[in-house]
C-alpha cells in the first residue's frame, strides 16, 4: 500500500534533521506564486471540487475546506528538497532512542497505562508498540506538523511531481471533512499531508481510524482513546500476532555468517539456535525470524519476529525505524 511512509520512509519527519555539523547552508524561502500559477491552482481547484461533488460530497464541505487555500509555495519546497546526508545506525539510534524520549515515554505510559491496557486488550496489540509508534511519530503528541492539510495535499496535486498520489489522498482528506470527523481548521499535520498525532494519511485514516469514545469522530488530534486505537488497528490488520513480540536484541557468535543477515532471511528460531544465535524471549522453536544488523557487521544485532516486525514496516518501511519503535516500547513499558 503506497502511503506516506513510501515517500518518507528514512524516518519520522518531525523529529529528525540534520545534526548541526552536517547541516546545509539555510533554505532561503520560496518566491510567492506568480499571477499565471495562482490561475491554475484556482483552475484546479474548480475541478477538484466539481469532482468531488459528483462522488457525492457536499458543496457546503466543500467551500469550508477550500477558504483561504492557496498555493503553499514552502510545500514545495519541502517536496523537492532531497537529503544531504545519511545518517548511520548509531547516528539514528543515539537521537531518536534517546534517554529523553524514553523518559519522557515513560511519564505518559504512567499517565495512559489503564487506557492502553483495554485498547491493548481489544486489538490484541501490546502498549509498547503503540507508545513507540506515538514517540516517534509526534514525540507523544507534542510535533504533529503544522500545515493545512487541505492546502498542503492541494498544493502538491496541482503542482504535478506526484499528482495521482496526492490528488487521490486530497479526495479522502475531503472526505474525512464530509464525515464530520475534524473541522477543516483543526485538520493540521505534515507538509505531505500525514495528520494527527499518530501522522495517517487520509488514505490510512479512512482505513484504520477508529472512533474508540464513541462520540461520532475519529479524532486523532486530541483524543488518546481513538489516537491509540487507530494505531492499534492500523497493526492488528496490517498483520500483528499477540504470540510474539516485535524483535529482541540477539548476540551473535564470533563466527556468523553476515551473509544470513537480512529481514527476507527468514529461519526458524531452532535453526538460528543451530547456528548459536541464542533468542531470549520465550517463543515457540518454530517462530521465523531474521537476524539485524542495522549498523553492518560487528554492530548490535537483532532477531526480528515476522510477521510482527512486517506489520512496523507496514507503517514506516525502514529497519531503523522498526527497531526504534520496538526499543522505545519495551523501554517505555518496563
Amino acid at each position: 500500500m503506497l502511503t506516506r511512509r513510501t515517500l518518507l520512509a528514512a524516518a519520522p519527519a518531525a523529529t529528525l534533521a540534520p545534526p548541526p555539523a552536517l547541516a546545509a547552508t539555510p533554505t532561503p524561502p520560496p518566491p510567492p506564486a506568480t499571477a499565471a500559477e495562482k490561475a491554475s491552482f484556482a483552475n484546479y481547484v474548480a475541478g477538484v471540487k466539481a469532482e468531488a461533488r459528483r462522488a457525492g460530497l457536499r458543496a457546503a464541505t466543500l467551500d469550508r475546506a477550500f477558504a483561504g487555500v492557496t498555493i503553499n509555495t514552502r510545500v514545495v519546497q519541502l517536496d523537492r528538497r532531497q537529503p544531504e546526508f545519511t545518517m548511520t545506525w548509531a547516528e539514528y539510534r543515539s537521537r531518536i532512542v534517546s534517554p529523553l524520549r524514553i523518559k519522557n515515554g515513560r511519564a505518559m505510559y504512567a499517565r495512559h497505562h489503564a487506557l492502553l491496557r483495554q485498547i491493548s486488550a481489544r486489538y490484541h496489540v501490546p502498549p509498547g508498540v503503540i507508545m513507540g509508534i506515538w514517540g516517534l511519530e509526534s514525540n507523544y503528541g507534542a510535533s504533529s506538523g503544522s500545515f493545512n492539510v487541505i492546502e498542503a495535499l492541494t498544493t502538491l496535486a496541482w503542482e504535478g511531481r506526484r499528482a495521482k498520489f496526492f490528488r487521490s489522498e486530497l479526495m479522502d482528506a475531503l472526505k474525512i471533512l464530509d464525515n464530520g470527523d475534524i473541522p477543516p481548521a483543526r485538520m493540521i499535520g505534515s507538509y505531505a499531508g500525514a495528520m494527527g498525532q499518530p501522522q495517517f494519511m487520509p488514505d490510512s485514516f479512512l482505513r484504520f481510524a477508529v472512533d474508540w469514545n464513541g462520540d461520532g469522530k475519529r479524532d486523532l488530534w486530541d483524543n488518546l482513546g481513538d489516537i491509540f486505537a487507530s494505531v492499534a488497528n492500523y497493526l492488528a490488520k496490517s498483520g500483528w500476532s499477540a504470540a510474539l513480540p516485535w524483535g529482541e536484541p540477539t548476540t551473535l557468535p564470533g563466527n556468523f555468517n553476515t551473509a544470513l543477515a537480512g529481514r527476507q532471511n527468514q529461519r526458524t528460531l531452532r535453526e538460528w539456535a543451530a547456528l548459536g544465535v541464542r533468542p531470549v524471549a520465550r517463543v515457540a522453536p518454530s517462530t521465523k525470524a531474521a537476524v539485524l544488523l542495522p549498523g553492518g557487521a560487528g554492530s548490535e544485532a537483532f532477531l526480528a519476529y515476522h510477521p510482527n516486525f512486517l506489520a512496523i514496516r507496514r507503517y514506516n518501511p525502514s529497519d531503523f525505524y522498526c527497531i526504534s519503535v520496538g526499543l522505545i516500547g519495551d523501554a517505555v513499558t518496563i
